[in-house]
């Protein structure tokens, strides 16, 4: 083998990074177990635990927070949580955009336009465009949309090409501010590693809440309207005193708290109290520690920190700055917000505030890459407005843009207000000149500029050292006021931990069980040395996977693990072919060195062929996947990629260091069991091709009819609804349950079957899946809730169905955080709307024609004979078909889901692909033999080659079959019906190889032969 100096270094490379960015993971595995000791099963105090460490460095100069971004990440079906699809409503903002026009042309191609795009996913603008135009040719919609906010940008003499750019504008800016505030609105919620990005379909944002035990309060956060705020401020040094007050009321109420005083503190007390240590200085906790740092003596510290705490107990949290100029009351690590919220909220601490003064939050840390993260606390008057409302609002904002200062790098916001804004502007900046201005957003500080002088004309330029993004940002918010767009969950999924954690150990389970059998069969097949040296590879394919997958910052799944134990399963192949023509090699009469290294070189051509076909349904189902399918593509792609490398040079680096030494090594590649396997077979499959059309042909009229009559059973993918996976205490009847809730969920399609055990269900239902009510998802649940209620026990609440709950000797409580036994209630919930599921049919139908399409065109191009194509794809078409066939006739027979969803197209088209991987290599052996042996019949050439590659195509489809039957057993239910669709892919596609794809490519190549033999007479 050349480079095998270059083959060396690019592994040792490769382990060492993959070492580098696992070792992240085991890091702060370590911290979370500290931490889950110190708090001793309180939550919150282990979250304190790990945000008083999280800008520590604890590892390679990483602090605990970058280690954390840098680990493997669980995701929501592993470790509980939510997923949650958003849409914001492009026609909305349309209608906003137009004043709410009642032109009847407007609305008209509105209301088409939002029933094409539900079924096409297509650009919402164009479709209103083409939908407008073919209404009335010569209708403008510059005479529409030429209002006062957008008179700026659109004139009645623009054309309707110039007025949709304007309006892509103002829609991408509404879409983008929403991400904003939706991403500010989680940074505050305090997830872990929460995760919010842009899907490819305008409008939609998908939002992933790992550890996520509030799905109510969360819906409300995601979809409350943004309201945008300019309030005026108090200067913090006029409020010094009142705090000083309150300090002191703080710290006399803990000392009756404590039994030290039996005086009750009151204000008229207080205003006499004397607060000399606190006239003389700055009372700022931080600056007090940078003291006690020069003291030698730890138990001094301890006592002067203590004694100030006990002092100062408002000052120890809020570090306040005596002569600041501006809002900012003090500042406060994001560790104490809530106790300083807590604390002004004492009703002896608000009867010293000012009634106008209200506190809020900036949005953002003072510092983000700070060790510890602190939030400034901005002091608020509201005294402009007797209603409580602020002095100005943001649907005053037309315009707001992001500049750049001419003497430095800084970026800073202008913004367009309209002539009652202008006024309203003009006087409010007028009377705070010197003062700040607080620019709010649901309830937090984005910007509190100082005014220089008074404003007029509307147009003003808002400075704060901002960055870039910070200042797109900030005009975003501004933007929004005229904007209003809010949210619209479309998909909902809720998974709890419990569940989250069942699914982990069989997964677990399932992966070690799969490992090993396919480890021991490789030793049993080719013998012990050839057996452990692809055990090896398989080993560094695994540690390489995993190292990948953890550079990525990838999310790990359930599916993700069952890509990657069926990686397993196909990473032996490229072995088990390399295994397959050394032993053909052999049996020629080469020697052991020549016999490997004709080996590998053979086999490569096939193994080529075979990785890319697979790797190409896997990047379709990255592309058109969503959700779990990516990272189930993602760890396909990874797998083939490493299983490549190991299998075809590290094993290679093996065995030629093996070869160097004088020692003999008698290798023949089998074991005394399966010597004889496969060997001289003379099985001529092409006089049985008939037979084999006749029994697929029976078997696809069968499948045809079932789908005619019968059809599939629709997941909530593909027909939107929702489902809910509830555990009862005691086993319970499916029919007796669906029987109960079709009375209550009346006029609404709803089943009921047995998930895994039989005290576990899952509910589904499309009852009201339409309705636009904010309230609905609560009212289901509680309507699931009284519908089972006389199958739960009668401690039973509402809100522990929901949540999850516990039973310890007959008495129900709520779940706790940590919980390691079986809870019952909801165990997670998924919620799909139907415009969403439509999306998703569209995309499962490309995904799929498009892999057929993509193979087509590969096998054409790689064998220049569109015989192989066609004979490829039909094989396919026959083995998708077949499996439907199946999933139609079968879905009320199994014990197990047998619906179409995401999963099941996910399924389709690794079958695809592994059926494909297995045809191209029978392919590659006829292109091989015709090249050796020309003048052979073609007949022969085809029966030679199956018959040749027969022991590969059974230890590749056994190899594959035994994993995946592990994981069938052991992978728990919720893979179940997704690794039986696997299984039976892997069985069909076998056959599909020997009766369907060669045949068929026989009779095509015997067609061409006969055409070209009577144009060959012709020219005679």
């Amino acid at each position: 083998m050349q480079n095998k100096g270059f083959v060396r270094v690019l592994a040792i490379a490769l382990a060492l990074v993959c070492l580098f960015y696992l070792s992240f993971s085991f890091v702060t595995s370590h911290y979370n177990a500290k931490a889950k000791e110190y708090a001793q099963g309180d939550s919150n105090k282990q979250f304190r635990y790990l945000d008083s460490i999280a800008g520590e460095n604890v590892w390679l100069g990483y602090s605990l927070k970058q280690c954390r971004e840098k680990e493997i990440n669980l995701g929501l079906d592993l470790k509980g949580g939510m997923n949650v699809t958003l849409e914001v409503s492009v026609a909305d903002i349309l209608k906003v955009l137009s004043g709410y026009s009642n032109n009847e042309l407007f609305t008209k191609a509105l209301a088409q336009t939002q029933l094409r795009q539900t079924k096409s996913g297509a650009n919402f603008l164009a479709i209103f465009q083409e939908e407008f135009e073919k209404l009335d040719p010569n209708a403008k919609l510059s005479a529409i949309f030429s209002t006062v906010e957008l008179k700026d940008k659109i004139q009645l003499s623009s054309t309707n090409d110039d007025v949709i750019k304007v309006l892509q504008e103002e829609i991408d800016g509404a879409i983008s501010n929403s991400f904003n505030v939706l991403r500010s609105r989680i940074d505050r919620f305090g997830v872990v590693q929460p995760n919010i990005q842009k899907l490819d379909v305008e409008g939609r944002i998908l939002v992933e809440l790992p550890g996520i035990k509030e799905p109510e309060r969360v819906r409300k956060l995601l979809q409350g309207s943004a309201n945008l705020e300019f309030w005026e401020t108090y200067e913090a040094s006029e409020l010094m005193p009142i705090l000083r007050q309150a300090n002191t009321i703080l710290r006399e109420l803990n000392e009756v708290k404590d039994g030290n005083s039996d005086v009750k503190p009151t204000t008229s007390a207080i205003a006499k109290t004397e607060t000399s240590a606190s006239d003389s200085l700055n009372i700022n906790k931080d600056s007090l520690l940078a003291n006690l740092k020069d003291n030698k003596n730890t138990e001094d510290q301890e006592k002067a920190l203590a004694q100030f705490k006990k002092n100062n107990p408002l000052f120890a949290v809020l570090n306040v700055y005596e002569n600041n100029k501006g809002p900012v009351l003090g500042y406060v690590l994001a560790s104490d917000t809530a106790n300083v919220n807590a604390i002004f909220e004492m009703k002896q601490i608000k009867e010293i505030m000012p009634k106008e003064l209200a506190l809020k939050w900036t949005v953002k840390p003072v510092d983000p890459d700070a060790k510890q993260l602190t939030f400034a606390l901005i002091a608020i008057n509201t005294t402009t407005n007797k209603e409580g409302r602020a002095p100005l609002e943001g649907d005053v904002i037309t315009d707001a843009n992001v500049d750049f200062d001419q003497f430095s790098a800084r970026a800073n916001v202008s913004m367009k207000m309209n002539s009652e804004g202008a006024k309203v502007w003009e006087r409010l900046t007028g009377n705070n000149i010197g003062k700040s201005i607080a620019i709010v957003l649901d309830d937090y500080v984005y910007s509190y500029p100082t005014v220089n002088s008074k404003i007029a004309g509307g147009s003003s330029q808002i400075t704060g050292n901002f960055t870039t993004e910070e200042a797109k940002d900030l005009a975003n918010v501004l933007k929004s006021g005229k904007m209003p767009a809010p949210a619209h969950i479309v998909q909902e999924d809720v998974v709890g931990p419990s569940l989250g954690q069942v699914a982990i150990n069989d997964g677990l389970i399932s992966f070690i069980i799969a490992f090993v059998l396919v480890l021991l069969y490789m030793i049993m097949y080719y013998g012990l040395i050839p057996g452990l040296i692809a055990d090896g590879a398989l080993l560094c394919n695994i540690f390489f996977l995993f190292g990948i997958l953890a550079s990525f910052q990838a999310v790990l799944t359930l599916p993700g693990i069952a890509g990657i134990v069926l990686t397993m399963g196909m990473a032996v192949d490229a072995n088990v072919l390399i295994y397959e023509r050394t032993r053909e090699e052999l049996l020629a009469g080469k020697n052991l060195k020549k016999a490997i290294a004709d080996g590998y070189s053979n086999a490569f051509s096939a193994i080529i062929d075979s990785n890319l076909t697979t790797i190409l349904t896997g990047i379709i189902l990255f592309f058109f996947g969503t959700g779990p399918i990516k990272g189930f593509a993602t760890t396909l792609i990874i797998g083939i990629i490493t299983s490549f490398f190991t299998a075809i040079f590290l094993t290679r680096l093996v065995y030629e260091r093996m070869l160097q030494k004088d020692k003999e090594y008698n290798l023949p590649f089998t074991s005394n069991f399966t010597k004889n396997w496969f060997r001289n077979t003379h099985i001529n499959f092409i006089k049985l091709r008939k037979i084999g059309y006749i029994i697929s042909g029976c078997l696809l009229v069968i499948a045809i009819l079932s789908l005619s009559f019968r059809g599939l059973k629709q997941g909530i993918d593909f027909s939107g609804g929702r489902n809910y996976v509830v555990r009862f205490e005691k086993n319970i009847n499916t029919d007796d349950v669906r029987e109960t809730l079709s009375h209550v969920f009346e006029g609404a399609q709803t089943s009921v079957i047995t998930m895994g055990s039989n005290n576990q269900v899952r509910i589904s239902t499309n009852y009201n899946i339409n309705s636009q009510d904010e309230n609905m998802d609560a009212q289901i649940e509680e309507m699931l809730y009284t519908g089972l209620k006389p199958y739960l026990n009668e401690d039973v609440t509402n809100e522990m169905f929901v949540e999850r709950y516990e039973c310890i000797d007959g008495k129900c409580s709520p779940a706790h955080e940590d919980v390691n036994q079986a809870t019952f209630g909801i165990q997670s919930s998924q919620k799909v709307g139907p415009s969403i599921a439509d999306d998703i049919k569209t995309s499962a139908i490309w995904a799929v024609l498009l892999s057929l399409l993509g193979i087509f065109l590969y096998i054409l191009i790689r064998f220049r004979n569109y015989a192989f194509s066609v004979g490829a794809v039909a094989s396919l078409i026959h083995d998708t078909l077949f499996i439907l066939g199946v999933y139609s006739v079968f879905y009320t027979i199994m014990p197990f889901s047998l619906e179409i969803d995401q999963s099941f197209i996910a399924a389709i088209l690794t079958v695809i692909g592994y059926s494909v991987n297995d045809t191209v290599v029978v392919f590659d052996r006829i292109r091989e033999n015709l090249g050796l042996y020309p003048k052979r019949d073609f007949a022969s050439q085809v029966n030679n080659s199956l018959n040749a590659t027969l022991s590969r195509t059974f230890s590749t489809s056994l190899s594959t079959a035994i994993v995946l039957i592990a994981i069938f057993i052991f992978g728990g239910e919720v893979i179940r019906g997704f690794v039986f669709a696997l299984l039976l892919g892997i069985i069909v596609g076998t056959y599909s190889t020997l009766f369907i794809a060669t045949p068929v490519a026989y009779e095509l190549e015997k067609k061409q032969s006969k055409k070209r033999d009577l144009a060959e007479e012709k020219v005679k």
